[in-house]
């Protein structure tokens, strides 16, 4: 499953798309339980708990099929990352319940950029005026979005930016363990300590699920899972540069999903910040896949 394939660009583009399908749909299942269109509106804190809880069972069961071997984990690194990550699934899931989808999306796709930004004090690393110039351009889309005066939209957008701001601190430690530890290790450590973390905080706001919401958390588990799945078979398939900007079809999904759904259409604002991040995020990609850094699997 992690293992290096056969270059096959044309599997590995369709492999991307399905993985942006399913990321985007976390999303729509999440604004659907924090909306209140499953039952009581629940908590973004008990949504990240079932996405924790699913995920671990599914990889859990990919573990025990695959039998991959696990070497001994660097436990500090994978605990900073597990609660940035799940404070950044958290916030999304947060902001999903005020924003449109593709607005969420759109500001998901700064991960990188943050990560770029953090690794100049946190790595050393050395940024050079392209990639400069892409995280400029990335956050003037986010700002465009963050909608100055529409005070719903804009909270939904600054949630979303903070949510952005964690997983993009988490790439930092993702890059450190992805030199040591195999992804599966790190997949399966992540969720475990996630869902510990998951389950205090959710404990403080649980209330009981109904049957609808209970089978809308394991899809979100489930989706999450496989996107994770699809995007890292498909990285080992083709070049880095080539996959990432196939995974930004997930802001196509989220605003199918959104209209199908919740009615909502993206405007002319939604639009043009999606346009302008996603042409800075694209230069970022671009530059990163001509000198060595992957495109950041997709996270939730």
């Amino acid at each position: 499953m992690f293992t290096p394939r056969a270059q096959n660009p044309a599997l590995a583009a369709s492999l991307t798309v399905l993985a942006a399908a399913f990321a985007a749909g976390t999303t729509l299942l999440a604004k659907a339980l924090g909306t209140g269109v499953l039952g009581p509106e629940m908590h973004a804190l008990q949504i990240s708990f079932g996405r924790f809880l699913f995920a671990l069972i599914t990889i859990s069961c990919a573990t025990a099929v695959l039998h991959p071997k696990f070497t001994r984990p660097h436990l500090g690194l994978h605990a900073g990352r597990s609660a940035l990550g799940w404070g950044g699934v958290t916030l999304m899931f947060a902001a999903a319940a005020f924003i449109p989808l593709s607005d969420a999306t759109a500001i998901s796709f700064l991960n990188p950029v943050f990560g770029m930004l953090l690794a100049i004090p946190l790595l050393g690393e050395k940024v050079g005026p392209v990639r400069w110039s892409a995280a400029l351009i990335a956050l003037a889309g986010a700002a465009v979005l963050t909608r100055p005066g529409g005070e719903a939209i804009e909270l939904g957008a600054v949630l979303a930016l903070c949510s952005a701001l964690c997983l993009g601190a988490e790439l930092i430690l993702i890059k450190r363990l992805s030199g040591r530890e195999g992804p599966l290790q790190i997949l399966f450590i992540n969720n475990a300590i996630g869902l510990l973390i998951a389950g205090f905080a959710a404990s403080f706001v649980w209330q009981a699920p109904t049957l609808s919401q209970w089978l809308a958390l394991a899809g979100i588990g489930v989706l999450m899972a496989g996107a994770q799945a699809c995007f890292v078979n498909a990285m080992a398939r083709a070049d880095a540069s080539f996959v990432a900007p196939f995974f930004y079809a997930a802001l196509v999904f989220a605003a199918i999903y959104d209209a199908a759904v919740f009615r909502v259409v993206p405007d002319a604002v939604s639009i043009l910040g999606a346009c302008i991040i996603l042409t800075g995020a694209g230069l970022l990609a671009w530059r990163e896949g001509r000198v060595r850094a992957p495109f950041p699997a997709p996270r939730k």
